[in-house]
């Protein structure tokens, strides 16, 4: 903190200042690549600082008519160092302001982190931060990068055409009614409807063509445990996310002012041709 200290107030400068830079960017290489613990916060400072006071000092010999203040440059070089390696720019810039109290590098700090944040967007995966992870294997995902199910909601994309069965149906008729192949009846799963119109559970293709089941039985017969439900208003990604959690492929649509009138259904293909459809509209807009 004593180099950082210096090196802002334009004690350190020339070949001092050099030697320091190389000679810490050298220790601090050793150090990470070493496994061993240690802070990233002061030689990122330390480096930032030398090499903005560097830049500044051949910005001056080059151009002296522009008046640059070589402590300025070690301001925003030590605050863009540290924007560019953790991404994290109005951090860098608040540090170095409340570091220095000085209101006429607001600007030029802005700057130096906005420029270095972009840097290190386009040129590298991931930041300071984030790289062991990386190395890792895990996957950090980009601020940049949306959630496409995130933005879509579930009535944008359901099944209009829902075929129900009721409760209170034999078996052996819509086994029947399978095997003779009616619009319809190519689907993996039914949502089940009481007499008044109300849902009451979802059964399987599997369930109804199980040889095991009593000759007698009815659909209703078949459930197990209440309707894993979605409503209208929910996103794609809260669809996904309850599949999930229900372990089911399916989801019947219901409305929150009456969870057990039935507006529609969604599938795991719906999911999948909204995003097919996002991809085509990709490479046309590519």
């Amino acid at each position: 903190y004593d180099n950082i200290r210096n090196i802002l107030s334009g004690d350190v400068l020339g070949t001092s200042l050099m030697v320091l830079v190389i000679l810490k960017a050298i220790s601090w290489v050793i150090a990470l690549g070493s496994g061993t613990s240690g802070g990233t916060l002061a030689p990122l400072f330390t480096l930032g600082g030398g090499l903005g006071a560097l830049l500044g000092v051949m910005a001056s010999a080059i151009a002296p008519a522009l008046g640059i203040d070589v402590r300025i440059a070690a301001l925003v070089g030590m605050a863009a160092m540290f924007a560019g390696a953790s991404r994290a720019v109005l951090t860098s810039v608040v540090f170095a302001f409340e570091a220095t109290r000085q209101p006429l590098g607001l600007l030029p700090l802005l700057g130096g982190g906005t420029a270095a944040y972009l840097v290190s967007l386009f040129m590298m995966r991931g930041t300071i931060m984030t790289e062991k992870l990386l190395r890792r294997g895990n996957r950090i995902p980009s601020e940049y990068e949306a959630d496409f199910l995130d933005q879509v909601l579930v009535r944008d994309v359901e099944s209009k055409r829902v075929v129900t069965l009721n409760a209170d149906d034999p078996v052996e008729e819509v086994r029947d009614w399978i095997a003779g192949r009616a619009p319809g009846s190519e689907h993996q799963g039914y949502p089940v409807v009481n007499a008044e119109g109300q849902l009451v559970g979802v059964v399987t293709r599997r369930d109804l063509l199980d040889v095991d089941l009593p000759i007698t039985s009815i659909v209703g017969d078949l459930i197990k445990r209440p309707p894993a439900v979605i409503f209208e208003d929910n996103t794609l990604r809260d669809a996904a996310d309850q599949m999930v959690r229900e372990n089911v492929g399916r989801l019947p649509i219901v409305s929150r002012e009456n969870p057990r009138k039935l507006l529609g259904l969604i599938t795991r293909s719906d999911i999948l041709g909204a995003h097919e459809r996002r991809m085509r509209m990709a490479s046309r807009g590519s």
